[in-house]
């Protein structure tokens, strides 16, 4: 089903609906303040499976990252977030990037690879901050990617719906969406790095 939800003044019981999905190891679609992203909550493992076989990816090659609420959402998933990092996270979150940190035993089982590192957003979004604060976990999040030759990500939910509508269960149109990824800044080495450019300029 398509689903409309106001972006700034979320319905909470269309907010709940949803998280009722995600708790009955539903996938949805959502938007955030980048592209549309596809998920589930990260403790459901056949959802988590689902969204894999929808991307067409192996989960223990690739990595997802988890949206979470706020910053000390993040810290429930990760190792000690040293000084620096933290100020740089705080200066820059809510908002799109992605910041790769070490993982701690919290994360499922199913996202530990050798790696052993986790990618966070906080996105500056009022609906996916809503779902995650009401379910209680974090959901991870993949872009939607169009055939479109040049546009690299969906833009138009309606047109995202009708392209996944019989394979994901609730599709969130939250109006039109952006183009561009989040920035990825790697936080797990000793000096920070841009591991790809995206949307927002990062302040240091």
């Amino acid at each position: 089903m398509i689903l409309k939800i106001h972006r700034d003044n979320p319905n909470n019981r269309e907010i709940k609906q949803v998280v009722e999905c995600l708790k009955d190891g539903g996938v949805i679609v959502y938007p955030t303040d980048t592209v549309y992203g596809i998920g589930c909550d990260i403790f459901n493992k056949k959802a988590v499976e689902r969204v894999a076989k929808i991307k067409g990816i192996n989960i223990k090659k690739n990595n997802f990252s988890f949206i979470c609420s706020d910053l000390s959402h993040i810290s429930n998933f990760t190792k000690q977030i040293h000084t620096p990092t933290y100020k740089l996270m705080k200066r820059n979150l809510p908002g799109p990037f992605t910041f790769i940190l070490n993982a701690n035993n919290n994360i499922p089982k199913l996202f530990k690879t050798n790696k052993k590192t986790i990618g966070i957003r906080v996105p500056n979004h009022n609906i996916p901050i809503e779902i995650v604060s009401q379910l209680g976990n974090p959901i991870i999040t993949s872009s939607v990617k169009d055939d479109d030759k040049i546009l690299e990500h969906s833009t138009d939910p309606s047109l995202i719906y009708e392209k996944l509508k019989y394979i994901v269960d609730i599709v969130i149109d939250g109006g039109y969406v952006g183009t561009e990824a989040s920035t990825i800044v790697d936080c797990t080495k000793s000096e920070f790095e841009i591991i790809r450019e995206g949307k927002g300029n990062l302040i240091f």
